[in-house]
């Protein structure tokens, strides 16, 4: 692939380079695997010299965790712009975790998995991407309390059904299964872990 001649940081604010660089990241990624993503790469595909790119991210580590942010923050903005529409009973919350999760997986396509992947192979990372999902599970633990008996949901249930989405979505994108399949049966995951905490 034909490279771009290095532009100009002048041309570009540091937040619309920093955007400019975050795009970049994800085609590697999806282009060429999340191991060919290094920020001797990203400088090359982004036509931007080296410098440009330690300054952004510092290390390799730094790019995977800012994408792990990206796809973390998208996540939530979907997930609450489905809750403000959506119906607030069980099924009808149940619904817009499992759409909004699927959905943002699928499209990121294939380099999520990946990303997620290399996160684990960093104990920085690996903390990072759990403090990630921490969050996640105590935000659908307050949107689906109301409607157990119990006076929480376990974490263990929590747990399970973050592991069930990140399964189903990953199935969903090597196609092993469609995404309604996906979206439909973590539905019904967590309608059942609810279920057991009444």
């Amino acid at each position: 692939m034909q490279t771009r001649k290095p532009e100009s940081r002048s041309r570009l604010t540091r937040e619309e380079r920093y955007r400019q660089l975050i795009e970049v990241a994800w085609q590697i990624a999806g282009d060429e695997g999340t191991e060919a993503l290094t920020l001797g790469r990203l400088s090359e595909r982004a036509g931007v010299t080296k410098p440009v790119v330690y300054d952004h991210f510092i290390t390799r580590s730094g790019l995977l965790a800012a994408l792990y942010r990206e796809f973390d923050n998208r996540q939530t903005e979907v997930m609450d712009k489905a809750l403000n529409a959506g119906s607030p009973t069980l099924t009808g919350r149940a619904e817009v975790i499992a759409a909004s999760y699927v959905d943002c997986v699928l499209r990121q396509g294939r380099e999520i998995p990946g990303i997620i992947a290399a996160l684990a192979g960093s104990p920085e990372l690996e903390k990072i991407k759990r403090d990630y999902e921490t969050v996640f599970i105590e935000k659908c633990r307050a949107l689906l309390a109301p409607f157990a008996n119990a006076s929480s949901i376990a974490s263990a249930g929590l747990w399970a059904m973050l592991g069930a989405a990140e399964a189903l979505s990953y199935a969903a994108t090597m196609g092993d299964i469609t995404p309604q399949q996906a979206k439909d049966e973590l539905c019904e995951t967590i309608k059942a872990m609810v279920a057991r905490n009444t």
